[in-house]
């Protein structure tokens, strides 16, 4: 038993996917030029007022309700006060006495991770560093967050970044966010404390930032605790600290003090009144959620009898797992849907840095093309070629073959021909054949797969050298 155990917390800030800012009409897009998607209430001018997306409050009761939370009767929003050149109005209108949810929980493999909260609060901007300055761009300023707050549940780096796998999943599946990290839809802070196994009192914290992926944030606790457990067992004092990520050195670095609640002089948003969310408001949302992973994993594994790792690379994407299950419907033999998914399929997706949703395909086509595969109208080599089209223009397999002329080589006559003419130009791999080395067959299949560009059936053609070698 290990003498010392580490206290984990979650703040998880997710943009909500609306059309327009939490409190002006300016649209919720990434990607345009600074400084374009702003007014004078995003940009805080003096004397505006905002006013509340209602979409962005019923996304924040769809993602509270799925995370099993207590919704409150009541809401209102509050100025949280602190100075960034990012935040023009030197505060965050966000929530903290009476936030959206609470008291939620989220199941990871059998555990229950409690939610501390969940409240909605608009984003700062952002800067962007050159080497002499900092320019300020105000696109995300007003941006819709919604907070996911976990409680200090979690004990390790692992069990840390399964949790944020499956809140990931939880919001993808309940279309709350696309939460797509690489344009900071979804970022993470981390709390930290290590104390002795099973003392009660938390240790003292360290809040990390700076992570950009969920890899990063396991990575960074991983260090923290190794970090903070020497400074225990050495009976040295850890620092309340926030401490940023250096993913070049994989090291944790203080930044600053840890700020408390008190710090932000919160005080209610005198420019907003008080929301009351009926049981309509919630019947409403809650029935927008659907199925959400842990339910899914569990119907596949009883429906299709799923590996618990092909589940998870099926339910990884809610577009993937909708897809998977069509496929389905229409083909018999799961397995092969699976292996076609999990590798050429991804395998092209992965070179192509694609989420399965940025594609094309349709399972019809898909399925097609596996039959086609099957009944050995087409080569593998050829399928997986036709593949890479149908990612990206969903068209008919069969008219790709057909335009093509790709259809599978299987006129004996021929194929043996050809045989016998590599069998004669290739007299050391036919040596080499006969003398024990199994694998200078599959040199001579690879020569006639050369000269009929993939069509052959690479086993029918094995076959068939070792017929006429034995002959001769």
């Amino acid at each position: 038993m290990n003498d010392y155990e580490a206290v984990i917390g979650l703040e998880v800030h997710v943009q909500l996917d609306t059309e327009s800012k939490i409190f002006c009409s300016c649209p919720n897009t990434f990607g345009a030029e600074p400084n374009s998607l702003i007014c004078p209430v995003c940009t805080g001018m003096p004397g505006v007022l905002p006013v509340l997306n209602k979409k962005a409050l019923n996304l924040g009761l769809r993602v509270a309700l799925a995370l099993n939370c207590q919704i409150q009767q009541t809401v209102f929003f509050e100025r949280k006060h602190y100075f960034y050149p990012d935040l023009p109005k030197g505060y965050q209108i966000s929530q903290y006495v009476q936030p959206l949810g609470k008291k939620g929980f989220l199941a990871v493999e059998g555990t229950n991770v409690g939610i501390n909260r969940v409240h909605l609060e608009e984003d700062a901007g952002k800067l962007i560093h050159k080497e002499d300055c900092s320019l300020v761009d105000l696109n995300r300023a007003g941006v819709p967050l919604i907070e996911i707050v976990s409680e200090p549940d979690l004990r390790s780096p692992e069990q840390a970044y399964r949790y944020l796998t499956e809140l990931k999943l939880v919001l993808e599946y309940i279309q709350a966010s696309t939460c797509d990290m690489e344009k900071g839809f979804l970022r993470c802070d981390a709390n930290v404390s290590v104390r002795k196994s099973g003392d009660r009192d938390l240790g003292v914290k360290a809040e990390l930032k700076n992570m950009n992926s969920f890899r990063q944030v396991r990575a960074a606790l991983e260090y923290e605790v190794v970090r903070q457990t020497k400074l225990v067992k050495e009976h040295r004092p850890v620092l309340l600290q926030t401490r940023l990520w250096e993913e070049s050195a994989r090291r944790t670095k203080a930044m600053r003090t840890k700020e408390e609640a008190h710090d932000y002089r919160y005080f209610p948003e005198p420019d907003l009144v008080v929301y009351h969310i009926s049981d309509k408001d919630k019947e409403a949302e809650q029935n927008h959620i659907g199925e959400l992973p842990a339910q899914k994993r569990r119907r596949f594994k009883d429906k299709f009898n799923l590996d618990p790792k092909y589940a998870d690379i099926m339910l990884s994407e809610a577009a993937l797992s909708r897809f998977f299950e069509d496929c389905a419907g229409k083909y018999a033999d799961i397995q092969k849907i699976i292996n076609w998914i999990i590798g050429p399929l991804r395998k092209i997706l992965n070179e192509r840095s694609l989420q399965f949703s940025q594609v094309r395909i349709s399972s019809d086509n898909f399925i097609k093309l596996v039959k086609l595969t099957d009944e050995g109208k087409i080569t593998n080599l050829i399928a997986k070629k036709i593949l890479q089209e149908i990612i990206d223009t969903d068209k008919d397999p069969e008219e790709i073959i057909k335009s093509r002329n790709l259809v599978s080589l299987s006129d004996t006559t021929e194929l043996t021909s050809m045989v016998q003419q590599a069998i004669q130009q290739n007299p050391k791999a036919v040596a080499d054949f006969k003398s024990g080395k199994q694998q200078a067959v599959m040199f001579l299949v690879g020569q006639v797969m050369k000269q009929t560009k993939g069509k052959a059936n690479p086993g029918r053609l094995r076959d068939i050298f070792i017929t006429e070698i034995n002959k001769g």
